[in-house]
């Protein structure tokens, strides 16, 4: 297993849940955390503490977003009129990592981070090669022709273990996708329960 598996895997025992609702995920065999302190008996967490988690889960979901991009997203989302926390769910799936990841182009969201780096997506027409590029509705996004083989594209489009968004519009044999529009919390297929009106008061407090 490689280090980047190992870690993201060890996020799901962290967290006691399978963030991404993975068959190899090994919360599905054993609930409690890494390490030899892992089967200790839980103790009552703080207010904090659940706020912590809360921004811990988040934000490990997305991938490889860094502690500065996250609070940076949280501070844009306060920002913006109306709801902090679904405005922060906004943002999130706005990504364009995100939507490769939701459209079924890759398996996992460090996949989707990678295949956005390495050029294989363009966005109206035009290659982007940044993860974090923030779309607008209406935007097309589609695998370029000559990527579409990749084994890694054909291995999340027949997966079952996720369906794409109705905020996603599919179009041309599934290597295109429109935006439709920004989601809200209750839209985003998230496997397990995520708490952004927490992470809203981790940062706020």
């Amino acid at each position: 297993m490689s280090k980047r598996h190992s870690a993201k895997y060890k996020l799901d025992r962290v967290m006691g849940e399978n963030l991404w609702g993975r068959a190899k995920s090994p919360v599905n065999k054993r609930s409690y955390g890494p390490g030899q302190h892992g089967q200790r008996r839980k103790q009552k967490v703080s207010d904090f503490g659940l706020q912590l988690k809360a921004k811990q889960k988040l934000k490990g979901y997305y991938g490889n977003i860094t502690e500065k991009q996250f609070a940076a997203t949280y501070e844009e989302a306060s920002r913006r009129k109306g709801n902090s926390s679904e405005n922060l769910i906004g943002l999130l799936e706005s990504r364009l990592d995100a939507l490769v990841y939701r459209a079924k182009f890759t398996p996992t969201v460090w996949s989707a981070r990678q295949f956005v780096s390495h050029g294989h997506v363009t966005v109206n027409g035009k290659k982007v090669d940044i993860a974090s590029y923030r779309l607008k509705v209406g935007d097309v996004v589609e695998v370029k022709e000559k990527s579409r083989n990749m084994a890694l594209v054909l291995e999340a489009q027949q997966s079952s273990e996720r369906d794409i968004p109705d905020y996603i519009e599919i179009g041309d044999r599934g290597f295109s996708v429109r935006f439709v529009r920004v989601p809200e919390l209750a839209d985003v297929p998230f496997p397990v329960k995520m708490e952004p009106n927490l992470v809203v008061e981790y940062y706020s407090s």
